[in-house]
Parts: structure tokens; sequence; C-alpha cells
């Protein structure tokens, strides 16, 4: 484990009134267990699932807790949570870097309360400046005490889908229906890849020309490796040539597109409308029943995007416990500070910056 088991523990006050519920980090045995929560608990996402404190350790090099609070052997409850120090964008411990949504997910408020009580001493024994909640519903953590504040720029767009193909498409707003028809009519077409370099193509030219940094092609692969068939890489292409690509995640009866990203072509054929209705088709007829559009910050091109598919914006309610910081932080692209951070990486050469980038967007979790 990460730490000593000590601040992990229930008070003797606590320890009386939850009747015997400890909390202690996960341990290589407890696995199974725990993504069999993961499963069965309503509030549980992808990103709680135990696979994440491999890949966050082995991709990026951060410390990570993942906690669970416990009764008589039976998981009631987990929290994972991961560190991040960086001179530069700061000192956190949050749940969960990387992740859309995170946070606490239990099935009783007594190991609510354990897990949030002993995130909020790691926080103090790790001397963090904030301790980060990724909650996709709102938690009454004001409540709880502490220096604790929301953020009100993040949203998720999330959407039933039909097995009928043609109820999803008339579902589609006209103007963006008639983008993915353009793709259509195009002749793209999709092919499931096993590995992930093609993606990474994509992908990496897309996030260069935002000013991005990227990150590395042995993160992708450590998803592949973490979540086997739960993580699928699906490539468009026309005649053979890469289109674009999208690395997408499935849980219960959802999907996920994750990451993604288009070659310069892709305008010119309506590749990125194209693969997210493919998509959308594929996971159909597989008996998935939600499409989750993912995390988009308010006024981006990205929301607006997502927003023209006729998904409606759901606030996610990030909250900010602070401890050594004065103030909850502010490392989106959005802040003016870091535009000529931007600009200067999206002239940078692509080779230099995919060399650059995984050393960088490692600290932006």
């Amino acid at each position: 484990m990460n730490m000593p088991s000590a601040g992990l523990k229930p008070t003797p006050d606590s320890t009386s009134r939850q009747a015997g519920l400890a909390v202690r980090p996960m341990r290589g045995e407890d696995i199974a267990r725990w993504d069999d929560f993961v499963a069965n608990c309503p509030e549980a996402t992808f990103f709680h699932r135990a696979g994440w404190k491999a890949v966050i350790e082995r991709a990026f090099g951060h410390r990570t807790w993942f906690l669970l609070a416990e009764r008589e052997g039976r998981i009631e409850g987990i929290l994972p949570l991961a560190e991040i120090k960086s001179l530069l964008f700061g000192h956190s411990l949050a749940s969960l870097p990387f992740c859309v949504y995170g946070g606490i997910a239990a099935e009783s408020e007594a190991a609510r309360a354990a897990l949030d009580q002993a995130a909020q001493e790691l926080a103090a024994q790790r001397r963090v400046g904030h301790l980060e909640y990724r909650n996709m519903r709102p938690r009454e953590t004001r409540a709880q005490g502490g220096n604790w504040h929301g953020k009100d720029l993040y949203v998720t767009f999330r959407k039933e889908i039909d097995p009928d193909h043609e109820k999803n498409m008339q579902a589609i707003p006209r103007k963006q229906r008639a983008m993915v028809r353009k793709g259509i009519k195009a002749g793209l077409q999709s092919e499931i890849d096993e590995g992930v370099d093609r993606f990474f193509e994509a992908y990496s030219t897309s996030v260069h020309r935002l000013g991005t940094p990227v990150f590395s092609k042995t993160y992708f692969r450590l998803l592949k490796e973490a979540f086997a068939e739960d993580c699928e890489v699906l490539t468009i292409v026309k005649d053979g040539k890469l289109i674009a690509s999208v690395l997408s995640f499935y849980f219960r009866d959802e999907v996920l597109p994750y990451y993604g990203g288009g070659m310069p072509e892709a305008r010119e054929v309506a590749g990125n409308d194209f693969m997210y209705w493919e998509l959308m088709r594929r996971s159909a007829d597989r008996g998935y029943r939600v499409f989750d559009f993912g995390r988009s910050k308010q006024g981006t091109g990205s929301f607006d995007f997502k927003k023209n598919w006729g998904f409606e914006a759901q606030t996610l309610h990030y909250e900010y416990q602070l401890h050594r910081a004065k103030q909850v932080p502010d490392t989106n692209p959005l802040n003016p500070k870091y535009q000529l951070m931007i600009k200067t990486w999206q002239r940078m050469p692509i080779a230099l910056a995919n060399a650059i980038g995984p050393h960088l967007v490692k600290y932006l979790g």
C-alpha cells in the first residue's frame, strides 16, 4: 500500500458510532471485490474502477490512495484518490485526475462520512493545496465542515439511445444530421483497431492543432491493457486512409467516447461527425442504451459541438476543499494566462510537441 494505515482509520469515537466500519487502502486481493462494488453501486462510474490505480501510477508516476470502507469484510464505499505535485500547477489530491467523474461512491452514509474524513486527513498529512471531488451529482460537502468551494465550469452530455437507428438519426437536429449524412455519402468506413497507433496519430494531430499537450502513446496502451474489451478504438478511413479515430469506454449500458481526434482531411468529409454517429450505431446494436459524450467546458467549441447533436448540458459538481491553497485552482485553457503557451504549442513542430507533451500533461489531471 502507498501509505501507512495511521490516518486512514476512523477515530475511536467514530469507530464506535459506525459499529465496526473501517477505512483502509485497497490491496491487490481486494481488486475483484472493489470492481464488483463499482458494478453494483448506482453512483459509481467507469472512473471508479480499480484499473485506474495502475494506469495512473504507471503512466504518470503519481501516488495513489484507493480507499475502501468495509464492515465485517463487506465493502460499503470507495474513494479513489491520486496526488499530483507540480511546481507550475500546484499540489493536489483528487478523485480522480484524468477522469471526468469521481468522488465517493457509497451505499451507506456512515461509509460516506468515514471516507470523507479519511480523505481530509490524508490531504492534511500530504500538505496538499487542495482536495478535489469530481461529482456527477451535488454533494452536501459544505455541510461537512471545512473550506469547501464549487466551480461552475464543467458540464457533461448524456443521452439515451434507441435500438432503432432511424430513431437515433431523427433525434439529431437537422443541421448536424446533414453532417452525418455527408460523411456517409463520402464513403467513410469504420474499423475496430486492436492497437492504438492510428488512434494516436489522429488524436495527437488534433490536440496539436488546439495547442494542447499530448498524452503519451504508452498511456493509451495502458488503458487498453487495464480495461481490455471495455476500452475500444474505432477508426474511420476513406479509401484506406486515416480520417479520424476515437477511444471509448464501456460501462454497464453506457458507451463513453473519451479521447478522439481527426486528421486535417476530416473536416472536408465530416469525419468526426460520421465517427460519433458510427459509434452510436454500433453501440446500439450491441445493446448499449446511454451515449455519454463526456465533459466539456462551457464556452468552448467542444461544448457547442455536443449541443448541436441535441444533447442537453448537465452540470458537473466539482468541489474543492482548500488546505494550503488560497483559492480554487484554475488550470484550464480558458484562463488568459495560458493563451501564450497555447499559441506557442500550436507553432511547435508536432514531433517535438509529441516528445515534450507527455512530460507536461501529466501534471494537468
